[in-house]
């Protein structure tokens, strides 16, 4: 008689087993693929295997109250992938397109940071730096689970969305990004938030280094850095590590 069997793991990375047998086969996922346009060339991809990464949508950098306001940089311009985020999300969850909120939230005692990380910071040592409390609200800069690390309010999230917490400008960095990513079975990652020339270049170049393929949405990403940042950040995508498209694009191709 054949004992039933169990699923061990996270589908599409799951085996079967009991006690006498183990399928490690992985039954394929089927593939959903539509047609996205590029500034550079169309695409054939598969939703199937894609995910979206939200990078450092949070108070600290988008929040008039929050430290980049505090150190005296004009936020304006981070807020403004709000809007179109607040229509493309949805839309991505309704396909099964798992949404992975990438957000600075460093430990308390800052024992993984090392001087020169805190440096960027703080850079006289006399100022507000990581972990350092805000004068106006008393939340410590980019320290997990405090307001000043939190996703702001604008952007809603959802039960089934995934959050992983970074500690560098890359999110692939002393995290278990690529280990999620692995087991859901993804390789194309579309990338959004802010800075778009920091930490969404850092992550999108990681990303990558290890083989998955990016796509940088155009209008959900932005910067408070200087425009030729903005302008390089476009050109060394498409040139070296990717693609670079819009929301209304992608809203096509899900239509």
């Amino acid at each position: 008689m054949n004992l039933p069997l169990r699923k061990l793991g996270t589908e599409p990375n799951a085996w079967a087993v009991n006690e006498q047998t183990a399928d490690i086969t992985r039954p394929p996922i089927a593939p959903q693929p539509v047609i996205l346009s590029t500034e550079t060339k169309t695409l054939r991809v598969d939703l199937a295997k894609t995910a979206i990464l939200v990078i450092d949508m949070q108070n600290d950098f988008c929040h008039p109250d929050g430290w980049l306001s505090h150190i005296g940089v004009d936020v304006n311009p981070a807020r403004e992938p709000i809007e179109p985020l607040q229509r493309l999300l949805p839309a991505l969850r309704n396909q099964d397109i798992p949404v992975i909120w990438l957000n600075w939230g460093n430990r308390p005692d800052l024992l993984n940071i090392s001087a020169g990380l805190r440096h960027v910071y703080n850079p006289t040592g006399d100022g507000v730096g990581l972990g350092d409390r805000l004068p106006k609200n008393d939340a410590p800069v980019l320290i997990k689970d405090s307001w000043a690390a939190a996703v702001v309010d604008e952007l809603e999230q959802e039960t089934t969305d995934i959050r992983v917490d970074k500690y560098r400008m890359s999110g692939f960095w002393d995290t278990p990004l690529d280990s999620i990513l692995r087991n859901l079975g993804k390789t194309t990652l579309l990338f959004a938030g802010v800075n778009a020339d920091q930490c969404v270049m850092c992550t999108l170049q990681d990303a990558n280094f290890l083989g998955y393929d990016c796509i940088l949405v155009k209008d959900c990403s932005a910067t408070t850095s200087p425009e030729y940042c903005w302008q390089a950040t476009l050109y060394n995508v498409k040139q070296c590590f990717g693609f670079v498209t819009d929301s209304k694009d992608i809203l096509t191709a899900l239509n």
